[in-house]
């Protein structure tokens, strides 16, 4: 072997052998480790050591630490400090270059798999460290990867939600047993994707990540290089067809474009009627959505955050198309439907509640029925604002923020340890961390800022991570590490 070759086998070896001695993160996030906050909850220190960490971002690592030295309290600092760079020290478990070509890929996990949802939110707490650049160590590098990477998996498998390693990556795909007795249609490679619930705000986050770096970047010229564009016409494609209704003028059923069923004890799990779902009005001119964000199924279809999310990027997404120049059809078939949609959110997604006046519906079926909740996951009815569909001083919005803030809401969760929105994904009495978030960003009371952030603060156990949820009334009982 050439001593160059020998040097990069080395090299290789090192780096894999590095890679093979660092624990695993799930088992040492159950753990406290110093040094500790020293505050009032001595809140554990939870980064991995340097070398483990599956990517080093400086520009990151820089804001962190100028940040951290801004927060007086020692256990919120710890608490920041642990948190927000935890994507990039935990979950990029791949970053590459598509076989024989310069397209970036970033492989990012949630758990085994890259969920389109949850890659766009990870990547979404970098926003304000977004700059252009060209350099493969970049934040905005690691951003055309996973947009790259979205755009591949949405041309293969479109109405699917979380995917497996791409095969550059030469990363084994994971064995999902949840779903290895799913009856999907249209069928699916269990090869290439890992599980295959379609929520329409997947499709959405597509957009979302896409509208995130366009804006911060103004790199046009890399959205017209690959695939994107044939990416976002499946989004669209798929979004027309589920607004196809149960039954026909003449009452005959119509072929869903969608079904699943999954063989299992929790009803969330699959849908009704044999994997069509609760029956759709023909009419509204909303968008069908099988599951929520939560990965639960909806009870009605018409599930109007993610319709919300949807109308919102399509038109910042149609900018990015109008940019590029030669997609006119395109760009106006984004911006239509979007008007389409936030026409028909005014028209069939208010409602009124007696004793909270006109009220957003978490879902609707077309048929006049509703379901008034909320849940946790984003898109959530208290997200809008966050996600920018309007404005958080909206009298339609406050009304429906006050019901899903209280009692009338049977998924809001009170207890001393945390009170906060949670949902059937963890059933009742969890508190999910991931609302009181939500919640501090489309509030401007002081008084309810520093109550949430009190509450996200002492409910960790001491770890130090903010966990998916926690049992309102035990602080010691929660859902995931982080």
């Amino acid at each position: 072997m050439p001593p160059l070759s020998r040097c990069i086998a080395y090299l290789i070896g090192l780096a894999f052998a590095s890679a093979q001695s660092c624990p695993d993160y799930l088992d040492c996030a159950l753990e406290p480790h110093g040094p500790l906050s020293g505050g009032r909850y001595n809140l554990s220190y939870q980064r991995p050591t340097y070398e483990c960490r599956t990517i080093h971002i400086a520009d990151v690592d820089a804001e962190t630490e100028a940040i951290k030295g801004r927060i007086a309290d020692p256990d919120l600092r710890q608490l920041f400090g642990n948190a927000y760079p935890n994507t990039l020290d935990t979950a990029v478990k791949w970053k590459g270059y598509a076989n024989g070509t310069d397209e970036e890929l970033t492989f990012l996990i949630t758990g085994d798999a890259m969920w389109l949802r949850d890659s766009s939110n990870q990547m979404q707490s970098y926003l304000p460290n977004l700059v252009p650049s060209t350099k493969n160590s970049s934040l905005a590098s690691l951003y055309r990867g996973v947009i790259n990477l979205q755009a591949r998996y949405l041309l293969t498998s479109p109405y699917c939600n979380s995917f497996q390693p791409p095969v550059e990556s030469g990363i084994p795909p994971a064995n999902n047993t949840s779903a290895s007795d799913d009856t999907v249609h249209p069928t699916y490679n269990n090869q290439s994707v890992f599980e295959c619930k379609y929520e329409l705000d997947s499709l959405a986050a597509f957009l979302e990540i896409s509208t995130n770096y366009w804006q911060s970047t103004n790199d046009t010229a890399f959205f017209g290089k690959y695939s994107w564009a044939g990416a976002v016409e499946a989004v669209l494609d798929v979004a027309d067809a589920m607004r196809t209704p149960t039954y026909a003028a003449n009452g005959s059923v119509l072929a869903s474009p969608y079904t699943f069923t999954r063989e299992t004890t929790r009803a969330t799990e699959t849908l009704a009627n044999d994997g069509i779902g609760n029956p759709v009005q023909n009419g509204t001119g909303l968008i069908r959505s099988a599951f929520r964000p939560s990965d639960d199924a909806t009870i009605y279809q018409l599930f109007i955050p993610a319709n919300m999310m949807f109308a919102r990027y399509l038109v910042t997404a149609a900018d990015i198309v109008d940019a590029l120049g030669s997609h006119d059809a395109l760009c106006k078939r984004m911006r239509d439907m979007s008007c389409e949609l936030r026409q028909a959110i005014t028209k069939h997604g208010i409602v009124d509640v007696p004793g909270h006046g006109q009220v957003y519906a978490y879902e609707i079926d077309g048929y006049g029925s509703q379901n008034i909740m909320d849940d946790a996951n984003i898109p959530s009815l208290l997200s809008a604002p966050f996600l920018g569909y309007l404005d958080r001083t909206d009298p339609i919005y406050q009304s429906t923020r006050s019901l899903i803030l209280s009692a009338q809401n049977s998924y809001f969760m009170r207890g001393p340890v945390l009170s906060a929105v949670g949902g059937p994904h963890n059933g009742p009495g969890y508190a999910w961390p991931m609302a009181s978030i939500v919640r501090i960003f489309t509030s401007d009371d002081d008084e309810e800022i520093l109550g949430q952030l009190g509450m996200i603060l002492s409910s960790t156990d001491g770890l130090g991570l903010i966990h998916e949820s926690v049992n309102s009334f035990n602080g010691s009982d929660w859902t995931r590490q982080w």
